[in-house]
């Protein structure tokens, strides 16, 4: 059932019967009250009714939004309509060269412009023009991509908002370089956070800053609450299995009550169906799990390329200093891989430890991957020192699961964690970061 998003932004209803949801929604730009949204949900989800954000928007605000061309970010877009904000989508471009992407179809409605950072530019309507974006090269479904563009052009096109790409060449060009000296260091990097923390919550602030916008928002699913003193704290997302505070650790305290996360009280079917019903072509399209400038082949492919006149090849080992065969580069291997070692052993052998100096990567069994205790650096909180407490839940990687642990402040800004259980595959270059039940503290860079 499509949905004709109406210019004042007043009543949209959905059919309950094709998708399940019923969404009743009242705006109005000048009211005082925010909009509330009420799911009707027939899956195990229950009935959720809540005012979003608590009470940190009182009135219309400028948004800028942070649009992937992805469903999370989509919706996104329109639930911060439907509170009656005054939403401006932003598309970051890292500057790759690629085809030309995002030429309206109709060039009279095309809402498409490159965006300056000049204070107070007006977002008027302009001809379009050409827009190169990284286009994807293999099967990856990754993001930025010339695709991804369009998508998002054409959600902010139905929902009629102004729609901008940034270009962000030279902040992205920091992002591989991290990414390639991570590696070849022997550590495993993680380019998302860093995104979040220099560009999404970095540059898209500075750019909010130059058309006087009061918030920038992302679709990630994560939640933004007052604690008992008022303070904006950082929560875990509703859906359990799309949670993405790990990934926004690094975001200066101070951005936390600038910041909008309007999908994160909500799952993941339902942000689907919410898209469905509004008609958005990006409802069923798959979520981004690749590094969006790795554009073809591996990662350690990508490094050498990156960094050809380094030669970090060596010896493959064993933890007794056996030497069972060589390997083309450390930047290949990760700590707790299994696979694509390159040598059979009889049994199965884990990377255990990387070792940059001597380029030696070292393989040994399940047990030997084993530690209780790391030292994290960079450590980013988002408590008062005060508050920070002695024993917590600490996850060393997106995917896995917090481990109680003991925690003490270290000088030079570091943490040391001490593990109730040894934990696995505690890779330096990972963030470590720390929860209280729910509430995300902090955290920083495993050593």
């Amino acid at each position: 059932m499509a949905v004709r998003i109406a210019s004042d932004r007043s009543i949209h209803s959905f059919s309950s019967v094709m998708w399940g949801l019923l969404v009743d929604v009242k705006t109005r730009r000048q009211s005082t009250k925010r909009s509330i949204i009420r799911l009707n949900r027939t899956n195990d989800e229950g009935c959720l009714l809540r005012q979003l954000h608590g009470s940190r928007l009182d009135s219309m605000a400028k948004v800028v939004l942070a649009m992937s061309g992805g469903v999370d970010s989509s919706v996104a877009a329109h639930l911060l309509i439907e509170q009656g904000h005054d939403v401006v989508g932003v598309f970051m471009r890292h500057g790759h060269e690629s085809p030309v992407a995002c030429t309206s179809e109709t060039e009279s409605t095309n809402l498409v412009q490159t965006a300056s950072t000049k204070s107070g530019q007006d977002h008027a309507r302009s001809g379009p023009p050409n827009l190169p974006i990284v286009d994807r090269l293999d099967h990856k479904q990754g993001c930025c991509t010339a695709a991804d563009a369009e998508d998002a052009r054409r959600v902010a096109d139905r929902l009629d908002i102004p729609f901008y790409a940034l270009n962000l060449d030279e902040d992205f060009r920091r992002i591989i370089d991290y990414f390639v000296d991570e590696y070849t260091a022997g550590r495993t990097p993680n380019p998302c956070v860093q995104c979040n923390n220099w560009i999404k919550f970095g540059k898209l602030f500075d750019y909010a800053d130059s058309i006087d916008a009061e918030f920038v928002a992302t679709g990630h699913y994560a939640l933004l609450e007052q604690d008992s003193s008022g303070q904006p704290a950082l929560l875990r997302g509703r859906d359990s299995g799309k949670d993405q505070s790990y990934v926004l650790f690094g975001i200066a305290r101070r951005l936390l009550n600038r910041m909008l996360l309007p999908v994160g009280d909500f799952h993941k079917p339902t942000i689907r169906k919410l898209a469905a019903g509004l008609g958005l072509n990006v409802a069923e399209k798959k979520d981004s799990q690749e590094i969006c400038f790795v554009t073809r082949g591996r990662y350690d492919e990508f490094v050498r390329a990156n960094r050809a006149s380094v030669d970090t090849s060596g010896e493959l080992v064993t933890t007794d200093g056996s030497v069972v065969g060589r390997h083309s580069g450390i930047e290949g291997f990760t700590i707790g891989q299994r696979k694509g070692l390159g040598v059979a052993l009889g049994e199965p052998k884990f990377v255990v430890r990387i070792e940059p100096d001597s380029r030696r990567v070292v393989l040994g069994d399940r047990l030997e991957l084993s530690q209780t205790e790391l030292i994290a650096s960079d450590i980013n909180w988002l408590i008062d020192p005060a508050d920070i407490p002695e024993r917590c839940q600490v996850q060393i990687r997106y995917n896995a699961a917090p481990a109680p642990a003991t925690i003490a402040p270290l000088p030079q800004n570091r943490l040391r964690v001490l593990f109730h259980q040894p934990q696995q595959g505690v890779a330096p270059g990972q963030a470590a970061v720390c929860y209280e039940n729910h509430r995300t503290l902090g955290g920083g860079w495993i050593q």
